[in-house]
């Protein structure tokens, strides 16, 4: 405990708390906003931690310059090829470290809304190894959907198998060389390596990890989200590449597969929630709980549902793989499909309870979206599903009928295992704004166009970011004719009666497939400030040569495009101020000063920025800190 004088803890115990602070991995010259959160964290945990002491390899030790770098790594959506979808897409910590959207798999059948649907988690389109957009036999050209709900990632560092069906284990070796890094107790750096390479989840086809190196070189730290957590924050100032950011985590610049996993294994293993009511109770708080949450914690065990939910140790549970009879086996084998035991087929990995009521959706299938629907299937309660035979584990026996008010006291008591901080989004589990949660910066299909063979209007397609820096940005066409030719036209001005009038138009793209709708293309545009301004907006459509067409030509929907600053800004404009391609040039100045004093704009190609005097894109203009950047950068300074 810390002793007051008057209002200031006693120094000597300071300094003692941050010793002891420091064996959490917090090492000299932490930011002091990382410092104040992490001691703050450890008070609170002093006070009522019921959990075991968090399992770490020793060839991963936990530094704070290591755990922001997997918190950075974890939030950044430009770990995908489709700069659309991070780790923390599926892992929200305010839905317990699971995915708070609903996405629908058709299941075996490939039927949708038939009982072997899986409300899994939507990842990218499926995109070939050029990433160019391809059709999907199930998902076409939407985003493709995982075949099993996300599991929970707050306190995974306690499991020693992660994922459903446990294919993870504790023996991390490098994804390079083959050498193993990590002999027991690896199994957060090993699972780290899945993701990011799934063609469903995160990656086009033939993506590998020297290509995520080299993209993680050049793209800025979180450049795509926004609200940045503080100690994030503060983090990507000091060192502000990921190179830099390595160098701080590691001691030199390279980027590895290994290192990359190590850090992500690291931030994982700091969002431990221990502050839940249940914590305080087992702290000796007994008014931490309600009389209710009291009682629900006693039917709790009574009805048996502590036999794999175990209370040992307040992880509620025992780690085990078992088969609930939740679903046909011939849907998925689960852990069979791992081990080859026959006895294993259908088993599944035990979830803990810790904040399993922020959940939006339950099991591994995803088949429930409330806790009453839970325990009505366990209980074998009217109207539930019935459950399977096949293998079914021999404990469902076990578990008692549950009266109603039963029931409800044990849901009041599940919610005493939310960890505020968890429900709340505070540090540790303090997360940026994704490009996905902010509408405002994405594209806008406004509908519009031509239909052409088979009555089909074509569609395009416009998810990716329009950030400046995407060096990946692309714009698809679907359900156009297939095996014909299509080129995407560019518009300054909104479309009138469903089209464009083209101020320019790109290159001719042949698109896949055969027959009416079949067609798919892709367009790619690398994004910079020599072709892109901040605030500017372009609209597109495509043009598509269709025989069925009025005049042969089909035009798809159009979309508005809108350009945008990452959060650590886009840097000062090229000083080829009047886009000719020769700069140096008096010219440049000329012109600049021109436009600044209000004089017309001498660029006369209409497919590039026209004239911004905005040079150092902070969105204050006229100003004179865009004339001292642009001399100083003619110069040869920095912006």
């Amino acid at each position: 405990m810390l002793k007051r004088v008057g209002l200031c803890p006693n120094l000597a115990n300071v300094r003692g708390l941050l010793a002891r602070v420091s064996t959490f991995g917090i090492v000299c010259g932490v930011p002091l906003v990382t410092t104040v959160l992490l001691t703050v964290a450890h008070l609170q945990h002093r006070a009522q931690a019921a959990l075991p002491a968090v399992p770490v390899p020793p060839q991963n030790p936990i530094t704070e310059s290591k755990r922001v770098l997997g918190k950075m790594l974890f939030w950044d959506e430009q770990i995908s090829t489709s700069n659309v979808v991070s780790c923390g897409t599926c892992h929200n910590p305010s839905r317990s470290g699971t995915d708070p959207r609903v996405a629908r798999n058709p299941g075996v059948d490939a039927v949708p809304f038939t009982s072997d649907d899986i409300l899994g988690s939507a990842g990218i389109i499926r995109s070939d190894s050029a990433n160019n957009f391809v059709r999907d036999p199930i998902f076409d050209v939407s985003p493709q959907i995982t075949i099993r709900a996300a599991a929970a990632n707050v306190n995974a560092a306690f499991s020693p198998l992660l994922f459903w069906d446990g294919r993870t284990n504790g023996l991390f070796a490098d994804p390079d060389t083959g050498a193993v890094l990590i002999p027991s107790g690896g199994a957060l750096e090993r699972q780290a390596t899945s993701p990011p390479l799934n063609t469903v989840e995160m990656a086009h086809m033939s993506w590998n990890w020297p290509q995520l190196v080299a993209k993680l070189q050049r793209v800025k730290p979180l450049a795509l989200a926004t609200s940045v957590p503080a100690d994030v924050e503060s983090a990507r100032q000091l060192n502000p590449s990921y190179p830099a950011l390595f160098q701080a985590a590691f001691g030199d610049s390279q980027i590895t597969t290994a290192r990359i996993a190590m850090a992500l294994a690291t931030y994982q293993r700091t969002l431990i929630s221990n502050q839940s009511p249940f914590d305080a109770f087992r702290a000796g708080n007994v008014n931490a709980l309600t009389p209710q949450q009291r009682q629900g914690f006693t039917d709790f065990q009574a009805s048996n549902c502590g036999v794999c939910h175990t209370a040992s140790q307040d992880l509620f549970t025992d780690h085990s793989f078992r088969n609930i009879g939740l679903r046909p086996i011939s849907e998925d084998t689960g852990r069979q499909a791992i081990t080859g035991n026959f006895n294993d087929r259908g088993k599944f990995k035990t979830p803990s309870l810790r904040n399993v009521a922020l959940k939006a959706r339950y099991m591994h299938t995803g088949q429930f979206d409330n806790l009453n629907d839970v325990l009505a299937f366990y209980a074998r309660a009217p109207g539930a599903p019935v459950q399977q035979t096949d293998n079914r584990d021999g404990v469902m026996d076990l578990i008692l009928p549950l009266t109603q008010q039963e029931s409800q006291n044990i849901i009041v008591f599940l919610q005493a295992l939310t960890d505020p901080r968890v429900a709340n989004g505070t540090f540790p589990f303090d997360h940026p704004l994704l490009f996905t949660e902010r509408p405002l910066d994405q594209n806008v299909v406004l509908g519009g166009g031509v239909p052409g063979s088979g009555g089909l209007v074509p569609q395009v397609i416009v998810q990716s970011p329009s950030m400046i820096g995407n060096a990946e940005y692309r714009i698809g066409l679907t359900a156009a004719l297939g095996s014909t030719t299509a080129r995407l036209a560019v518009s300054r001005t909104p479309p009138s009666n469903g089209r464009i009038t083209a101020d320019w138009t790109l290159r001719e793209k042949t698109t896949s497939g055969v027959g009416s709708g079949m067609g798919v293309a892709t367009e790619h545009w690398e994004l910079n400030l020599v072709n892109a301004q901040p605030g500017e907006q372009l609209f597109v459509q495509w043009q598509v040569i269709d025989p069925a067409a009025p005049d042969g030509i089909a035009l798809s929907s159009v979309a508005q495009l809108t350009f945008f600053c990452g959060s650590m800004g886009c840097g000062c404009d090229p000083i080829d101020f009047n886009r000719n391609d020769v700069f140096p040039e008096d010219a440049d100045v000329i012109d600049f000063l021109g436009v600044l004093a209000g004089g017309p704009c001498t660029v006369t190609d209409l497919s590039l920025p026209q004239c911004d005097i905005d040079f150092n894109n902070n969105g204050v203009f006229p100003e004179d800190q865009d004339v001292l950047d642009f001399f100083n950068v003619l110069a040869g300074g920095s912006c």
